[in-house]
């Protein structure tokens, strides 16, 4: 699939790792380091727009190596690139450690995946069908 792209960062176009990734890596575009505080969060932004197909978003999520091993993930992860949307592409970092996360001008920050979506269309209905689970909540289905 062909998506259109601006890259007005200072760092090469996101690409797929290997053959088999799932995920593009998304860069800081920054002109100083930023420090990044315990619990504290900030918008990091990326230098790129795409226009993506009718059908399609963009999930931006975390990469496990930072997540592992700083305590920094994206804050709404995943979070969503829409079709329509044509601005800079943000990435929400929160700090989940104790220490400072200091961000430096094309580091590796998070990760995109282009994926289809359904779109739904409600009918409202008095009652649903009845299922195994019915109206149980969190934890209903056991501890097994």
């Amino acid at each position: 699939m062909n998506v259109q792209i601006i890259n007005n960062s200072k760092h090469e176009t996101p690409h797929y790792a290997t053959d088999l990734s799932a995920g593009m890596d998304l860069r800081a575009n920054i002109d100083e380091k930023i420090i990044l505080k315990p619990l504290e969060r900030k918008l990091i932004p990326t230098g790129l727009s795409i226009a993506l197909p009718d059908g399609y978003e963009a999930q931006v999520r975390p990469r496990s190596g930072l997540a592992y091993k700083k305590g920094i993930t994206v804050l709404n992860s995943p979070g969503t690139i829409d079709a329509d949307y044509r601005g800079d592409i943000g990435v929400i970092l929160i700090n989940l450690s104790n220490e400072d996360f200091i961000i430096e001008d094309g580091e590796r920050i998070a990760q995109m995946v282009v994926a289809p979506f359904t779109k739904v269309i409600w009918q409202e209905v008095n009652e649903l069908s009845e299922s195994e689970r019915g109206t149980g909540g969190f934890g209903s289905t056991g501890k097994n």
